[in-house]
């Protein structure tokens, strides 16, 4: 197998010797060894000075993006590879060869070179170091969460090029959508993406096609379905695109699921409430089936990426893996076309898990406040200072890691600078940049408490009126506040009360829910699926909670599609009663779910309400983490 011509000319010739280098280029190679050597060392991979058969590839693996065989080009040009070892998500491989000189060969010729990359398809440079041993856990393939079946070839190839060549995309009269992230078309009822749902009373004309009675009819001979499917959505999926992870609406569909994969293969994960994830290959032509827990308690997705980890077959694997350990390779995808039948439910849904079940919350839980009757500050006590007061323990667990633009911004202050975090939550700021004295403040006093255990500066006050004289402060960050007040006035204040703290020439970095959650990069269009415009989101009508209305709960990890809204939060119970709780300490049942008020902003509004202060210049603005943020400037 031998490498691209872009890699020969970059990793040097095969006998050992390497082109001279020059002072800076020596300097970049010293530098990025360092980082080479914290990495393995944060990996608990230990190397050795003299040579040995095997090596350790430093940014030469499968997450970042360079697939087995690319690999193997390269380093089968210094000798026999007798094992290549890639652990999944991992940026580095294992690589044994038969000799210690042909290894050290590799170490010579091949250290420091760069190769073209993978899933990027950006150069990437190599680093090797000798390793005495490599010692990598044998990977278990994951059970599959219950209730799912993967039935492979379901569909012969001729049956599978009838139903793709049977869509017309263009001229065909069924309900059919261009969505950002894929082309979708339904059959028998339309889904509604505003609501996850389908009206159940206005079925489409002329049912699902006739090129897929034959597919349907093998799963009830063979026993895969207990309903009669009457519901069908295709969605055309190019290389690059996915779709949000999510659970089928209990309350629109029948226990039972099923999708073919036409065209290509496909990645799907399916994620437990407690985290757990588990990757299912879906082969070319397969049946899924999902019922019972798979159905309804894990959420199903496809991440938006290019290529996919999977296993290597076993033809690829002869001379590149050992007998004990599981071979994986990058697979680039290819464009999969997904039949779905799911069958319309007619009554409300009896399921083991209420907690995901729509129909169960309809009956059982208090009905969404309509807020012209609670009025904003008691919507913000009760939907948002309330809600995080009960979960600061379980909040704060998963609040560990700090952005890189926000910690870019804490970095760039002067020293000695004076910053105040306001809505600082769990302190993951607070000790970003210890040059700073940084204070921070929150409405929750549970937060707060945290904040002060790991020795931050931090006190309880309202966000609108914060103790402090004007223009004390250097700084300022409000980092995922402003979109927990109810009124458009409300939110202005909070940014001035920002503005107010900083000094002349202070700076004010402040994020913001997006309505935009798939927002690409240099790309500024709205979800095609959303009916708000530009024009109907900037309308005070339209976005004053004060109407007269009940607020919608959102689903998680869906597109929003409502600026105000309600968006769960499942509580899960942790081992400090006295940071999950109230004052009281008061114990909670795992399975609470509490509703969070926010307001997302739709692009523009944020650098529009900006506009309206005095004394205040917009620095920066972009998009970052789901978020709209800006850089305000005290003039």
């Amino acid at each position: 197998m031998a490498a691209c011509s872009e890699c020969q000319e970059n990793i040097g010739s095969t006998d050992g010797t390497r082109p001279k280098l020059s002072k800076d280029e020596k300097k970049l190679l010293k530098k990025q060894a360092k980082a080479k050597h914290i990495l393995l060392k944060h990996e608990g991979i230990e190397t050795v000075s003299h040579p040995s058969q095997s090596l350790v590839v430093a940014n030469g693996g499968l997450g970042n993006g360079v697939s087995r065989q690319h690999l193997l080009a390269v380093l089968e040009r210094c000798g026999q590879v007798e094992t290549l070892l890639m652990p999944p998500n991992k940026p580095y491989a294992f690589v044994t060869y038969s000799s210690a000189e042909e290894a050290t060969k590799a170490y010579t010729s091949l250290s420091g070179q760069e190769i073209c990359g993978g899933d990027s398809e950006q150069p990437i440079t190599l680093y090797l170091s000798f390793v005495e041993k490599v010692d990598v856990k044998e990977v278990s393939p994951p059970l599959l969460p219950p209730g799912l079946i993967v039935i492979e070839d379901f569909v012969s190839p001729e049956q599978e090029k009838t139903m793709l060549e049977s869509i017309d995309w263009d001229t065909d009269p069924s309900i059919q959508k261009s969505l950002k992230h894929r082309r979708v078309k339904h059959y028998g009822y339309e889904f509604r993406y505003d609501n996850n749902n389908v009206d159940k009373d206005k079925p489409l004309p002329g049912g699902l096609p006739d090129f897929c009675t034959e597919a349907l009819g093998k799963c009830l001979q063979r026993g895969l379905a207990k309903h009669k499917h009457d519901q069908l959505t295709i969605n055309q999926y190019e290389p690059g695109q996915g779709i949000p992870p999510h659970v089928d609406t209990h309350s629109a569909f029948e226990d039972e699921i099923l999708s073919l994969s036409l065209g290509a293969e496909i990645v799907m994960d399916f994620k437990h409430p407690d985290g757990s994830v588990v990757s299912v290959m879906l082969p070319r032509r397969s049946l899924l089936i999902m019922s019972g827990e798979s159905r309804y308690l894990w959420t199903h997705g496809i991440t938006p990426r290019k290529f996919d980890v999977i296993q290597v077959s076993e033809r690829q694997t002869v001379g590149t893996v050992s007998e004990n350990s599981e071979a994986l390779t990058l697979n680039k995808r290819s464009t999969r076309t997904s039949f779905t039948f799911r069958k319309i439910r007619h009554s409300p849904c009896d399921c083991a898990f209420p907690l995901l079940c729509d129909s169960r919350q309809t009956r059982e839980e208090k009905s969404p406040p309509q807020v012209g009757e609670l009025g904003a500050s008691t919507l913000e006590r009760e939907y948002v200072h309330k809600v995080y007061e009960d979960i600061a323990g379980h909040f704060s667990s998963t609040r560990h890691t700090p952005w890189p633009r926000i910690s870019e911004f804490l970095q760039s202050l002067p020293k000695g600078s004076l910053v105040a975090d306001v809505g600082c939550g769990n302190g993951k700021y607070l000790g970003i940049n210890k040059d700073l004295c940084m204070i921070g403040c929150d409405r929750s006093n549970n937060l707060v408490d945290i904040c002060r255990e790991r020795q931050f500066e931090a006190f309880v006050c309202d966000a609108l009126s914060v103790p402090f004289r004007d223009g004390s402060f250097d700084a300022c960050i409000s980092i995922a506040v402003i979109h927990h007040f109810a009124t458009e006035e409300r939110r202005i204040a909070a940014l001035q009360e920002l503005i107010r703290l900083l000094r002349d020439g202070g700076k004010a970095l402040i994020y913001v829910w997006a309505l935009e959650q798939e927002y690409k990069k240099n790309k500024s269009k709205y979800l095609k699926e959303s009916k708000i415009s530009q024009a109907a989101s900037s309308d005070a009508a339209a976005a004053n909670p004060e109407a007269k209305e009940s607020l919608p709960i959102h689903t998680n990890r869906t597109s929003f599609h409502s600026q105000d809204l309600l968006v769960p939060w499942h509580l899960k119970q942790t081992n400090k009663n006295k940071v999950t709780g109230t004052h009281e300490n008061k114990e909670h049942d795992p399975s609470s779910v509490y509703h969070r008020f926010y307001h997302v902003f739709c692009e523009g509004e944020l650098e529009a309400m900006c506009n309206r202060l005095s004394n205040v210049v917009i620095r920066h603005s972009y998009y970052d983490q789901g978020n709209w943020c800006v850089v305000l400037e005290k003039q």
